[in-house]
């Protein structure tokens, strides 16, 4: 029963981290689509506001998710990370780069350098969830098993690139839905249609690559295909389409910033589909939750940890997100850090 507890506690961080750090990726994609610097300008002025305040804080979840894979599951952990080491390697390449790439962007005055670490940021935001995606892919295909060792097969395979594109494509969604509400509350009122436009977008790729993943990943994914069509875990799939039918439509809205709520609803939904489609399997069909827990003892601690986060970090994140999407933290801007405004107490 405690494994099962820290089992859920486990994908309940890995929606977080998708949902939170999707955003961030999904920003990233669209900055990647803008175009060059005159024509992309506007848009990558609303990226850089609307990221800012909270970019960083999103890496916690995933922090969060190795401590409970590595204390919590060490077979699971080991299993995973000694068949999928170079894709999580470039995964974890990526986001060092993609944070340097955003956090130089800014401050540097020359076109050209800024250009550079613009690429880097803008293509490390498409690699990165897909490298994270085509992992999880192969962990739900059931190509990776203990003592399985490193290869290609275990990740670049039908199944794990329709997870890496469909989790771009989800990045992308989430992107575009809270850029286009940003728009709004930045009064951006010429960027409100063009983020509008590429959510719509972003929503049609991806219903298209699910059904497409759906096809032909039936005979790969059978066990887990069964528990998506089929029960509580079909039940979540129609109420994440729902969401994101309500997604299409709040986001037209005079005041769009609900349909951040429904958009993040949607793509956690999705998530808890898939952890409820594999169980009690951690590696579908050969690594159950119970094989792969470790001592109680262990368990019982990350249960308790888990407990004072939820009271202590939680809402603090909760703070800080409802801060940042009201508009009250704004970055320094180049006036704000000026030898005038330093000389003046600013």
């Amino acid at each position: 029963m405690t494994a099962e507890i820290v089992a859920w506690i486990l994908l309940t961080a890995i929606a977080a981290y998708a949902c939170g750090g999707g955003v961030d990726y999904g920003a990233g994609f669209w900055d990647l689509l803008a175009g060059g610097a005159e024509r992309g300008r506007r848009p990558r002025w609303l990226i850089d506001h609307a990221m800012a305040p909270v970019w960083e804080v999103n890496n916690v979840w995933l922090i969060f998710v190795l401590i409970l894979m590595w204390t919590g599951f060490p077979v699971f952990f080991q299993t995973v990370f000694s068949a999928m080491w170079l894709p999580l390697a470039l995964a974890a390449v990526g986001m060092l780069l993609r944070g340097a790439g955003f956090a130089l962007r800014k401050p540097t005055r020359r076109l050209a350098e800024r250009r550079v670490y613009g690429a880097v940021f803008a293509v490390s935001s498409l690699l990165t969830p897909f490298f994270l995606g085509a992992a999880v892919g192969g962990v739900a295909s059931g190509r990776v098993a203990p003592g399985t060792t490193a290869s290609a097969d275990a990740w670049a395979n039908t199944t794990s690139v329709m997870a890496g594109l469909l989790t771009v494509a989800a990045t992308a969604f989430l992107g575009a839905v809270f850029l286009t509400a940003d728009a709004h509350r930045f009064e951006a009122h010429d960027l409100v249609g063009y983020f509008l436009l590429r959510t719509w977008a972003s929503i049609v790729a991806l219903v298209a690559l699910a059904l497409t993943g759906l096809a032909l990943t039936h005979r790969h994914t059978s066990y887990v295909y069964h528990g998506l069509t089929h029960g509580i875990g079909l039940l979540l799939v129609l109420i994440a389409t729902a969401a994101m039918l309500a997604t299409a439509w709040l986001v037209t809205r005079p005041t769009p910033g609900w349909a951040r709520y429904t958009s993040v609803a949607c793509v956690a939904l999705v998530i808890a589909a898939w952890g409820l489609a594999q169980r009690p399997y951690l590696v579908p069909t050969s690594l159950t939750v119970q094989e792969a827990a470790g001592a109680t003892a262990p368990l019982q601690w990350l249960m308790f940890v888990s407990l004072i986060a939820l009271v202590v970090i939680a809402p603090a994140l909760v703070v800080l997100y409802r801060l940042d999407t009201h508009g009250v933290l704004e970055p320094l801007t180049d006036e704000d850090v000026s030898p005038d405004a330093r000389g003046e107490g600013r």
